[in-house]
C-alpha cells in the first residue's frame, strides 16, 4: 500500500489569489451555498485567514504521526488538512509544528481534531483552524493515507481542491469551477455594494430593498399599524 502520494494537481497561483480576495461566506453563497465545512472548524485567532490547495492527511484519532509526515511532504502554499475522527480530546498540533509549517511556507493547517499552545499559535500568526483546543498530547503509532480524497467537516475534500478559510469558517472549491466562482463572487460583491448604498440613502425600507414585499404578502404576513 502506498501511504504518501507526493504528486497532486494543484490549481494555478493566480486562481488561488483571485479566490483569496473574497470571504469564505461570499464564496459559499456564490457557488450555490455548497462546500462549507463544519461550523466547528474555526481559527485559533479570528484574524487568521488563508487560501490554498488541499494537501490531505488521514490520521488516527489521538495520533499525530501522519500529521508530521504530511507536513514533511507538503509544499509551499499548501493547506495541510487532517481528518482525525473529529476527536476533540487531543492536541495533536502546537507551536512547534506550526513553526515547521510556517518555515516551509505552507498556507495553513486545518484539523477536525484539537490543537494546543493556542496563545503561542496566536502570537506566531500562522493560520491554524481546528475543531477544538485541548492540552492533551497524542501518540505516534498508526499510519494512514496522504493525498487521497478525505471526508472532513461534512465534506469530501480532494487533494488540490481550493480551501478558503477566515473567521467565519472554511469553504472548499472545485478547481474546475474556480474561475466561474470568482466571476460570481465579483457579481455578488457588486450587488451587495449597491444594496448597502441603498440602505445608506434610506429612501426605501429594508424589505423593499431586499425584494421581500411580495413574498411576505404571499405568505400572509399581517402588520398591525
Amino acid at each position: 500500500m502506498i501511504h504518501v502520494r507526493t504528486k497532486i494537481d494543484r490549481p494555478s497561483p493566480e486562481v488561488v489569489a483571485a479566490l483569496g480576495q473574497f470571504s469564505a461566506a461570499t464564496i459559499h453563497e456564490a457557488q450555490g451555498r455548497k462546500g462549507a465545512l463544519s461550523h466547528r472548524l474555526k481559527p485559533v485567532d479570528p484574524a487568521m485567514s488563508f487560501c490554498g490547495p488541499a494537501f490531505t492527511v488521514q490520521a488516527q484519532a489521538g495520533d499525530n504521526i501522519m500529521v508530521q509526515v504530511g507536513i514533511s511532504y507538503a509544499r509551499p502554499g499548501d493547506v495541510v488538512i487532517v481528518a482525525a475522527g473529529e476527536f476533540a480530546q487531543a492536541g495533536g498540533f502546537g507551536d512547534v509544528l506550526a513553526t515547521a509549517c510556517q518555515s516551509k511556507g505552507l498556507a495553513a493547517f486545518v484539523t477536525d481534531s484539537g490543537v494546543r499552545d493556542s496563545a503561542d499559535l496566536k502570537a506566531l500568526g500562522f493560520p491554524v483552524f481546528s475543531g477544538s483546543i485541548c492540552m492533551e498530547g497524542t501518540v505516534k503509532e498508526t499510519l494512514g493515507p496522504i493525498n487521497r480524497p478525505l471526508a472532513v467537516g461534512g465534506q469530501i475534500v480532494r487533494p488540490g481542491d481550493i480551501l478558503r478559510g477566515d473567521a467565519d469558517g472554511i469553504v472548499v472549491v472545485d478547481p474546475a469551477e474556480a474561475e466561474d466562482v470568482v466571476r460570481r463572487c465579483r457579481e455578488r460583491e457588486d450587488h451587495e455594494a449597491g444594496v448597502r448604498a441603498e440602505h445608506r440613502r434610506g429612501e426605501r425600507t429594508l424589505i423593499e430593498v431586499h425584494g421581500l414585499v411580495e413574498k411576505l404578502k404571499a405568505k400572509g404576513l399581517v402588520v398591525e399599524e
